[in-house]
């Protein structure tokens, strides 16, 4: 086996010739180069990264799609949002669009605001359902189900049960007013409309609110059920299901109390 070359011997007597305080700053000054060079990489990918999200062409906004709407168009949608378009896709501001199409648009109960990148937006809307209605001269006030009063419309929707909301002028119900204010009987109403069987909603056509405990129905065939408060909605539905099917004939139906229920007429 061939021993060390002269200019390989004469590197190692060049080494450990070096005085010791060379030989220690030599691995440092690789390491030094080596972290210079690094930080040099990770600055150009970084400048490189920006440039691409924000100073070119490649990331920008050039379509805007809208889902989930029922009452509401998409046009609607797109002009409340004022998404700008050609904008750098990343500078978009997602929770300023959300905030705009809540304000402008009432009617939207969620929203989702997404980026789909390479170049587009997604606005993904969820529109509220209204539970009843507040007629006001000629108008129809759709309110949904937390009691929001969300939307003015010309033609009453299908299905809809109207709220009537006519606070006698008793002593007691003055004293339900006074405790209670109408927007907390309003949600006490839907609170109602919320629990009716379905058998029942289907043909209900107003829900009167004489005072928080004073609740009724009026159904589309003339027949009346008591409901009294929002309170044991379930028990109450129960209630009434049987109390109808064991008295079809009875015009008057009373499950305030649904452990002692009445029913009337024929």
């Amino acid at each position: 086996m061939a021993g060390p070359t002269t200019a390989e011997r004469g590197e190692r007597q060049q080494e450990s010739s070096d005085p010791p305080l060379v030989q220690r700053l030599r691995p440092r000054r690789l390491r030094l180069r080596t972290i210079i060079i690094l930080a040099v990489v990770l600055a150009l990918l970084g400048a490189g990264s920006g440039w691409l999200l924000y100073g070119s062409k490649w990331l920008r906004v050039e379509r805007v799609s809208v889902a989930g709407t029922r009452v509401l168009t998409p046009a609607q949608v797109l002009e409340a949002a004022d998404v700008p378009v050609g904008a750098p896709l990343i500078s978009v501001d997602t929770d300023a669009i959300e905030a705009r199409l809540r304000r402008k648009l009432p009617r939207i109960d969620a929203v989702d605001v997404v980026r789909s990148w390479p170049h587009g937006i997604g606005l993904k809307v969820v529109e509220r359902t209204p539970v009843l209605i507040v007629q006001r001269g000629g108008k129809f006030i759709e309110v949904d189900d937390e009691g929001v009063r969300f939307a003015t419309v010309s033609e009453a929707p299908k299905g809809v049960p109207a709220l009537e909301l006519t606070v006698s002028r008793s002593s007691s119900a003055a004293a339900s007013l006074r405790r209670f204010s109408e927007g907390r009987l309003v949600r006490e109403a839907v609170r109602v409309a919320g629990a009716i069987p379905a058998a029942v909603a289907r043909v209900t056509e107003v829900v009167k609110v004489r005072s928080y405990d004073d609740i009724s129905l009026e159904l589309g065939d003339g027949r009346i059920v008591a409901w009294g408060s929002g309170e044991k909605g379930a028990a109450k539905a129960r209630t009434l299901t049987a109390l109808m099917k064991a008295s079809p004939d009875a015009r008057y139906f009373d499950v305030s109390v649904p452990t002692a229920p009445a029913s009337s007429g024929s």
